[in-house]
């Protein structure tokens, strides 16, 4: 029999989700096709509307061997899972005369716990278990959301916490679910034939394509302990986001409330000089962060690696009689065993490593008004970590709208643990780099305005210029705007401001669900939507009620963020130049994805105001500006208003 060829594939695909074949996708599946065959990796810039997902899914479809896809968001993975694929996969059967499975998995904590669910869950409190559906009251909201949850496990196949709908609180959620360091394991399980999470992974392991996240990847490379399923190729999507997430999930911390509850947890389980051993050293710890001051450690403080120490060496004691002893009169011991082990495995885990402290890792205070202080630990540079993990004994495609800093991909590929393209390392796999474009017209259907005369922000204060010019570009579009700002305290200014001044309604991020604020803020073109880093890149509004993308100042990162500022500094260190490679990269993905608001569909048209006339004026302005979209550049405040005023008019006069 004839292979199909992937011309075909793409075609049945793309009619079958009602698309159009557009030449960037076509040769992003190329492409992908290519990387698979050859065995090697490919970095593909495939810009919004390119219609990637088949890009990537047909190819791997076809090629008949596993592949993991992972990607940084619930949207895509659930667009994925419950429409790309199962659409994809019927219109290729009859070329392929093969059904390809497909499944989902993430970690652990996202599928409800049947033991936690039936048994209850061991507690801090000093009367040990009870039961948590009867402590909470019916009438409460813990309380309802309990009793829907101990509903819903009757009636759900998968026991995944994104098909309940609506949602429950993360406090009720965590009382039915627990982490794999909780876990009793499958075999030790009363309810492991029943579980959701090992019926997820053997899901995963009969299936062609796995759909899963960048945290459960980075957990799979990290951890040393297989998570996914053995593959041939992996596909990351929305791989701009890879590093943070890899980042977050190699970051430890240490709250004195955490060390606490180590310690209630571990108490009923070893003998009183071995609870009382971590006691104190739980006391010391919490002494030493009452007087914490927010900032990077670059030397542990005497007093701090005195109580690190003693609290990594009564949790090891800790955990070593954990071990060694039975007692049959706590109820439930197994899961009351497991959950006190991990506990305080993971306070040891991090005093160890911090008391260690390596080059390679940045250490912190942050302090939080409500909260307190926390101690936090952090990888130097995951780029190590990426290129001998991600990129062995597999074809690896990392795909992404944005890419491309500053007109290349050697700005991420650095980030990942590659060499420039084309230049060969011993100890860097080689990797090709395709920018396939975009659908849309940006020249035609879009305009840069650079607010160059306003004066710079500043790092504090308010700017009186800054809110004036916002204000006379949103009337100026008749509401339609989206309002993307560096920080919550200045989208809240904002806001307060413009609502005192303009009949057009404001919402603000934070003041409801983001569903809801993005569907209202849809609903009605005369609404303004503010906020800060998901609106960067979480929203999607083709159409006429966003036509002007508005961002207030470059978002650089904090200078006084402990961990950007001790990778400028590293870099420049070795010879670099820190501000580029770190604080503008970081700036320039951001911005990238800012921008990709305004043009979602090929009717769109409208402009991105960025109100900070360095895009203009600095010399690393250009770098920025050849990393966002290729639109219409101005820097004339006159021209900018006309344009919106006309794009205004005319959508009134289509009849929005």
């Amino acid at each position: 029999m004839t292979k199909p060829s992937l011309p075909d594939l793409l075609h049945a695909a793309v009619s079958a989700v009602g698309g159009t074949e557009r030449p960037g996708q076509v040769a992003m599946a190329e492409a992908v096709a290519e990387a698979i065959d050859d065995n090697s990796h490919r970095l593909i810039q495939a810009g919004t509307g390119t219609g990637k997902s088949l890009g990537y899914l047909v190819p791997a479809l076809a090629h008949g061997e596993r592949v993991v896809v992972a990607t940084a968001t619930l949207a895509l993975q659930r667009q994925l899972v419950e429409r790309d694929l199962p659409r994809t996969v019927e219109a290729l059967h009859p070329q392929l005369r093969r059904r390809p499975q497909f499944a989902m998995l993430k970690g652990r904590s996202n599928y409800l716990c049947l033991h936690r669910l039936h048994e209850g869950a061991p507690q801090d409190e000093e009367e040990g278990l009870f039961d948590q559906f009867e402590a909470a009251t019916p009438t409460s909201k813990l309380g309802k959301d309990l009793l829907r949850l101990r509903d819903w496990a009757d009636e759900t196949e998968t026991g995944d916490r994104d098909d309940l709908t609506p949602g429950v609180s993360d406090k009720a959620w965590s009382q039915i679910s627990v982490s794999s360091r909780e876990c009793l394991g499958a075999t030790k399980c009363a309810y492991g034939a029943e579980c959701f999470a090992e019926a997820a992974r053997e899901r995963a392991k009969l299936a062609d394509v796995v759909v899963t996240n960048h945290a459960l990847l980075a957990i799979d490379a990290i951890e040393g302990a297989p998570v996914l399923p053995q593959h041939e190729v992996l596909i990351v999507d929305e791989a701009h986001e890879l590093v943070s997430r890899v980042t977050g999930v190699a970051t430890g911390e240490l709250t004195p409330g955490q060390v606490n509850r180590a310690v209630k947890r571990a108490a009923k389980l070893v003998d009183e000089k071995t609870a009382d051993s971590l006691q104190t050293a739980a006391e010391s710890f919490e002494r030493v962060m009452e007087l914490a001051l927010p900032g990077r450690l670059e030397q542990i403080p005497e007093d701090l690696g005195y109580a690190l120490m003693a609290l990594r060496d009564a949790a090891r004691n800790v955990i070593s009689a954990i071990g060694a002893t039975r007692d049959k009169s706590v109820h439930d011991e197994d899961a009351v065993r497991k959950q006190a082990l991990a506990a305080v495995e993971g306070v040891h885990g991090v005093a160890e490593r911090i008391t260690n402290l390596s080059e390679y890792d940045v250490v912190w205070y942050e302090r939080h008004d409500r909260f307190g202080a926390t101690l936090r630990v952090a990888p130097l540079s995951v780029s190590g970590l990426l290129r001998e993990k991600l990129f062995e004994d597999r074809s690896v495609v990392l795909t992404s709208a944005t890419l491309k800093l500053g007109g290349d991909f050697n700005g991420v590929a650095a980030s990942l643990g590659l060499s420039p393209e084309g230049v060969e390392a011993d100890d860097a796999p080689a990797w090709k780099g395709l920018d396939v474009g975009s659908p849309f017209d940006y020249p035609k259907q879009g305009i840069l305005y650079v607010a160059k005369h306003l004066a710079t922000p500043g790092r504090e204060g308010t700017r009186g210029d800054m809110m004036d010019e916002l204000a006379e570009l949103i009337e100026a579009a008749g509401g339609r705007t989206l309002g993307l700002f560096s920080s919550m305290r200045g989208a809240k200014a904002a806001a307060e401001e413009l609502r005192g001044r303009l009949d057009n309604p404001i919402l603000l991020q934070g003041e409801e669900t983001l569903g809801e604020l993005i569907k209202a803020f849809a609903a009605d073109p005369k609404t303004c939507l503010f906020g800060t880093l998901s609106l960067w890149q979480g929203v999607d509004v083709p159409g006429p009620s966003c036509q002007l993308v508005v961002m207030d100042r470059i978002p650089f990162p904090r200078p006084d963020d402990p961990l950007m500022s001790a990778r400028q500094k590293s870099v420049e260190e070795h010879g670099g130049n820190g501000f580029m490679a770190v604080a503008a990269t970081h700036a320039a993905l951001l911005m990238a994805q800012g921008a990709g608001r305004l043009v979602r569909a090929t009717g769109d048209r409208g402009v991105v105001a960025v109100l900070d006339p360095r895009l203009a004026t600095a010399r690393y302005g250009s770098f920025l500006r050849a990393t966002l979209p290729d639109f219409w550049y101005t820097t004339d405040r006159n021209q900018a208003r006309r344009s919106l005023a006309a794009i205004d008019a005319s959508a009134k006069a289509d009849g929005n």
